[in-house]
């Protein structure tokens, strides 16, 4: 896969690592959100991640960006009226092994909006690893509702690059069984940026 990051890339990337100074010198807990970078094969998308709201979640996420985990995974579920969703499979729909599951953090007051990044998880609450979704319309449906209602953590937002999400979101999908909502045409995450403020 062509891997070659563009000028502008490069220039995000080391005005990034200029600011920061030092990695992860302040603690995620910080009130200054945490910035991202989704590098994908169609375009870059930057996210700012709520440390304070989802810190087991932003962790969690930085952790496996950090370690070069998403390198070369993709968006492996992508419905155009609900969400677009990756981080746990390659190319050849092979999954990844992950770290132990984190706590859900969904009763955290952040809703599943248009434009959010939320864990994605099995039925049972606690078992979010290393997948996330973008939600590409708002469904609200997915938010805690109280008690024994878990919902899908959000822990951050899109702040640059929601016309990459929509590129993603329309791109013509099929079935890959058991897999369905594949695209016929891989989108591929490339790597994840970190970038500390």
């Amino acid at each position: 896969m062509n891997r070659r990051i563009t000028a502008a890339r490069k220039a995000i990337v080391h005005s990034a690592v200029l600011v920061a100074g030092l990695a992860l010198a302040t603690p995620l807990s910080a009130q200054e959100p945490v910035q991202a970078v989704i590098e994908t094969n169609l375009g870059d998308i930057r996210l700012e991640l709520y440390a304070d709201k989802a810190p087991a979640s932003v962790e969690n996420f930085v952790r496996y960006a950090e370690e070069g985990f998403y390198d070369d995974t993709i968006f492996h579920r992508v419905i155009s009226h609900f969400m677009i969703q990756g981080g746990g499979f390659t190319v050849d729909m092979q999954k990844k092994p992950t770290h132990e599951p984190i706590q859900n953090e969904s009763p955290n007051g952040l809703s599943n909006r248009r434009g959010t990044i939320a864990m994605a998880r099995l039925p049972q609450p606690h078992t979010a690893t290393s997948q996330f979704f973008i939600n590409v319309q708002n469904n609200m449906n997915l938010d805690y509702q109280g008690g024994n209602q878990w919902g899908y953590a959000v822990f951050g937002r899109v702040v640059e690059g929601m016309d990459v999400v929509d590129d993603i979101r329309f791109v013509q999908t099929t079935t890959r069984p058991p897999f369905s909502d594949v695209p016929v045409e891989p989108v591929i995450i490339e790597t994840v940026t970190i970038l500390e403020n």
